[in-house]
């Protein structure tokens, strides 16, 4: 008998199963393997352990300090995965399962830390937007920003991802600066808590980042405030019940779900038999009926295609699904493990009768199937189930019920029209797919179901070799979905992070709001140089830090020879006359990158020295024209410093440069990378 640790990890130790006790089985032998229990925690001190120690811990961090943590802790788990996978062994996943969870969750934090570094400020504000004037002459600014909450994230997880449902969450919440308490679903808890003992053993993140329930959650949802955040991934029903707390509701916890969702697959009428869309439509769904045994809540529920092609599509599956093995996910051959535990295979069970009240199942056999390595009366086992429904417009359950395993419904419609409407009546999903070579029937299917999808996944013979499948949630992408998927937006980049932190608007003079972003802003105090900016290494470089450079003339000498020299003539530096009929110019006036290149002649330092790069410009606008016998000169300000390795960082400058009437011709950033001092 296989024993796997539950123990909660709470105030900064662990604590051992306690209270009402639950027993948990290995999904595949049926075999007891351990009790979860959580009577004996102090659900306040948990919070308090978090809000006081977690915090403010984390909040002295800049975003940048908790993305190299992320990576670091990412990293530290990758060395150590091994140790994972037996455990997820007994959840019914196999090896690739194993590696979509654990791998995944890995891979997730690794590219929120990247996110991290390249989008965020290596400072405490992150800035919202740009700045809005709010008064005539300037001296009265507005600019959003965002800071973290100063409460605590719950997770509440399902059991159908471990390791990729705690990562997932954790990883945009302690980059916002928000300590956590995971809840993982009982069933494959102990693998969790396996995680989170590395990940405390690892000492990388400050006491008090994170806990974990194993077990119930007993009032921790009532005692939580406006500054906390109930993250939940599970059923509809579930997070329903949840959302109605009193406590959720009186004491205004924001509350995100990622839930259950009838996600459709569509193929596009214009795909044949014969065409590579046929065959790479059915590995899809295919593989989205088996991975994880149909566990996913991005899995396939429903198969639209063509109403023509109901019978060639249907065989195709059908003949794909034969060849799948099911089987103890430690056995070679096991191309599909069990479900997680004896009661979902009851649920999945229920839910494929009620599919058969408008239903014809078309391949599969609840009742005679082989199981490879494993009993299959004892284990969760369950064989696909391919289902066909004739009538999908008077179909309910179809569009209703989801059975959370290897089952899906195979649909005809009739045409584009038909299709969409058939996909929208999931009443909102996390993914929907569309299998097309044509990119007006993609179009066409986006503005008709967008609406009712979170993510849209478009596949075909150009991008189906490098694509990562209709199922496969991305930290770069939004994953959730609105009406039944839940309404939420977690991942997708920053927008993640963005959920646990408070969006405000700051209004002020040009200092004030300076001085809250560490980004200077125009207007704001200007700093004279000691020196050369660009002779003074990254430390020594302050915040508002300016250069004014001496002026120079433009001469129409300048502009010919610039634009043979480039090979630029357009008319309006070449023709008066053809410029002076524009509406936008006097007459012939300079190039825009003649000017920059004057600009960089103006401020530039020639020396070798801390600047190492220019690395790029960004917001480069033209404001006024500049004609020959015109001088321009450049104010040169350091507008933001950004640590990026050990050698050097970044320096953001604001360039402006104006005429000999003061009036400003063009700005733009310019981004240098600068070495610190040693």
């Amino acid at each position: 008998m296989t024993r796997a640790k539950m123990d909660s990890f709470a105030y900064g130790s662990w604590h051992s199963p306690s209270g009402n006790l639950r027993e948990v089985r290995d999904a595949v032998t049926g075999e007891s393997i351990g009790y979860a229990g959580s009577g004996s925690l102090d659900f306040q001190a948990m919070i308090e352990f978090a809000t006081k120690v977690g915090g403010p811990a984390l909040r002295e961090m800049t975003f940048h300090d908790r993305a190299r943590a992320l990576k670091a802790l990412a990293l530290y788990l990758s060395a150590r995965k091994d140790a994972l996978y037996p455990l997820s062994f007994m959840t019914g996943a196999t090896l690739a399962d194993s590696k979509i969870d654990i791998d995944g969750g890995i891979g997730t934090m690794l590219v929120m830390a990247s996110k991290g570094r390249r989008e965020m400020p290596d400072g405490h504000v992150y800035l919202d937007g740009d700045v809005e004037q709010l008064s005539r002459g300037g001296s009265f600014l507005g600019q959003h920003i965002c800071t973290p909450l100063l409460g605590v994230s719950v997770e509440i997880n399902a059991f159908n991802f471990p390791v990729w449902g705690m990562l997932e969450k954790l990883a945009p919440s302690l980059l916002a600066g928000v300590p956590v308490i995971v809840k993982p679903a009982t069933d494959g808890a102990y693998l969790t808590a396996a995680a989170m003992q590395l990940m405390d053993a690892s000492g990388i993140f400050p006491r008090g980042s994170f806990q974990l329930v194993v077990g119930g959650t007993g009032d921790l949802l009532d005692r939580l405030g406006p500054q906390d955040v109930v993250s939940f991934t599970g059923s509809a029903t579930t997070a329903l019940k949840l959302r109605a707390r009193p406590g959720i509701l009186q004491n205004g916890v924001r509350f995100t779900a990622e839930q259950d969702s009838l996600n459709a697959s569509i193929l596009g009428e214009d795909v044949s038999v014969d065409a590579p869309e046929f065959d790479l439509f059915v590995k899809e769904v295919v593989s989205e009926m088996t991975v994880k045994a149909g566990q996913k809540c991005t899995a396939i529920r429903r198969i639209i295609v063509p109403e023509t092609l109901i019978k060639a599509v249907g065989d195709a599956i059908s003949a794909a699904l034969n060849m799948v093995n099911i089987g103890a996910p430690s056995e070679r051959e096991t191309t599909m493990g069990a479900l997680a535990s004896l009661a979902q295979r009851s649920d999945v069970r229920e839910k494929i009768a009620l599919l058969r009240t408008e239903c014809e199942v078309i391949s599969g056999d609840l009742d005679r199937f082989e199981v490879t390595g494993a009993d299959a009366k004892v284990g969760a086992f369950l064989p696909p189930i391919l289902l066909r429904c004739d009538d999908p417009d008077a179909a309910q359950n179809v569009h209703d019920v989801e059975a959370f395993g290897p089952v899906a419904t195979l649909i005809g419609y009739r045409d584009l029209e038909h299709g969409a409407a058939l996909m929208n009546r999931g009443g909102g999903s996390l993914v929907g797919s569309v299998i097309t070579y044509d990119p007006v029937i993609a179009r066409k299917f986006t503005l008709a179901v967008a609406a009712w999808h979170g993510r849209l996944y478009f596949n075909n013979r150009d991008s189906m070799n490098e694509s990562t499948g209709h199922g496969a949630p991305l930290p770069h992408m939004v994953h959730g979905g609105p009406g039944r998927a839940g309404g939420g937006e977690e991942q997708g980049g920053i927008r993640g992070v963005l959920h646990f932190m408070q969006r405000t608007a700051v209004q002020g003079s040009a200092d004030i709001l300076s001085e809250i972003s560490r980004t200077w802003v125009q207007g704001a105090r200007e700093i004279p140089t000691p020196s050369h900016p660009f002779r003074r290494c990254f430390d020594e470089i302050e915040i508002g830090e300016t250069l004014l450079t001496k002026s120079r003339v433009v001469t129409l000498e300048d502009i010919e020879h610039f634009a043979h020299f480039t090979g630029d003539t357009f008319y309006a530096h070449m023709d008066e006359a053809a410029a002076a009929a524009n509406p936008f110019f006097p007459g012939r006036v300079a190039h825009g990158y003649l000017l920059l290149s004057f600009a960089a002649g103006l401020f530039v330092s020639p020396e070798s020295g801390p600047v190492l790069a220019n690395t790029g410009l960004e917001g480069l606008s033209f404001q006024k024209p500049v004609s020959p016998g015109d001088a321009i000169r450049v104010r040169l300000t350091a507008s933001r410093k950004t640590r990026r390795t050990d050698e050097y960082g970044e320096v953001r400058w604001s360039v402006t440069l104006y005429n000999q009437d003061d009036e400003q011709v063009a700005a733009y950033d310019l981004l240098t990378m600068v070495a610190y001092r040693h």
